[in-house]
């Protein structure tokens, strides 16, 4: 039987990885919003932005600010690239949405694939933002890039809410996502609007990498957990609601932490398994269907 501070130790720390999870899901949400696509290779985005920050660290000796402002851009643009040599001629061919999701699954094994051979198989990280610590909270050790992810994930939820609520492109964005037809017609360019949306969801993808390879190592095929653990934390959200993905996260995050505390590191996948079977079950539109980032902005 753990111990109550084994217990809140595995809370502290599923609070970090489920703030994660939640960016993942926000990104799966973007997409979705925008186009209607579930984007497999969301997970891959997250291993781009851990495998870029670390190389421009330790191999061109960049600073971590420096590292990360170029890492960002870097990966937006290839969601970018993904969006326009894939998707879009996949949409321009009249092909299923069913065909364009199997088309992001493959993109994923390719980068994967790529970057295996560009960066080779060794696991890599970089130092906590914060150098020190761990702070300690009684008997509960708190290490200060929790902080980091707390604070980023918590200004990433006002800004996407600021750009969605007060920008054009934000609104011309919730519009594709409630109507992309009546959106054309009312001058939106609809295709722009998908671009921007792979880019913003590549970009967030790129800078849960950058916050948690500090807590763990990155490597090429991490991606693949992340995603699926990101596309889970949406489902219990209520897929397509960004706020909805995140509370989500935290909760897949915390829940697996307890199962690998109460049972095991190997019910980890079971318990999120598990979660998402009992939520399809029994909230189909997901736990948080009505928690959003602003009224209806990620409403289908």
């Amino acid at each position: 039987m753990p111990s109550t501070i084994e217990i809140l130790q595995s809370l502290v720390n599923g609070v970090g990885v489920g703030l994660i999870y939640g960016l993942v899901g926000i990104g799966f949400c973007v997409i979705y919003n925008a186009s209607g696509i579930v984007n497999f290779a969301q997970g891959v985005f997250v291993m781009l932005g851990g495998m870029f920050c670390q190389v421009l660290m330790s191999q061109l000796g960049l600073p971590i600010i420096l590292a990360i402002a170029i890492t960002v851009p870097l990966v937006a643009l290839a969601g970018m690239a993904m969006e326009l040599a894939i998707v879009r001629p996949m949409l321009h061919r009249g092909a299923t949405l069913f065909a364009i999701i199997l088309a992001t699954l493959a993109a994923q094994i390719m980068i994967e694939r790529i970057t295996l051979l560009g960066f080779g198989d060794r696991p890599r990280t970089f130092p906590d933002f914060t150098p020190g610590g761990p702070l300690r909270v009684g008997e509960v050790a708190v290490g200060y890039q929790l902080f980091w992810i707390l604070g980023c994930g918590a200004l990433l939820v006002v800004a996407l809410w600021l750009f969605f609520n007060r920008t054009r492109t934000g609104r011309a964005l919730r519009a594709c996502s409630q109507n992309r037809e009546a959106a054309q017609l009312l001058g939106i360019p609809v295709a722009r609007m998908m671009l921007v949306a792979f880019a913003l969801s590549a970009g967030l993808g790129a800078i849960a990498g950058v916050l948690v390879t500090p807590t763990q190592y990155t490597a090429y095929n991490v991606g693949t957990p992340f995603g699926v653990s990101g596309f889970i934390a949406a489902i219990i959200g209520g897929f397509g609601r960004a706020g909805g993905a995140l509370a989500g996260g935290l909760l897949l995050g915390v829940l697996q932490a307890l199962a690998i505390v109460a049972l095991g590191a190997g019910f980890k996948n079971v318990a999120a398994l598990s979660v998402l079977l009992v939520v399809l079950m029994l909230f189909p539109n997901g736990l948080f269907a009505g928690f959003s980032l602003g009224a209806r902005v990620h409403s289908k």
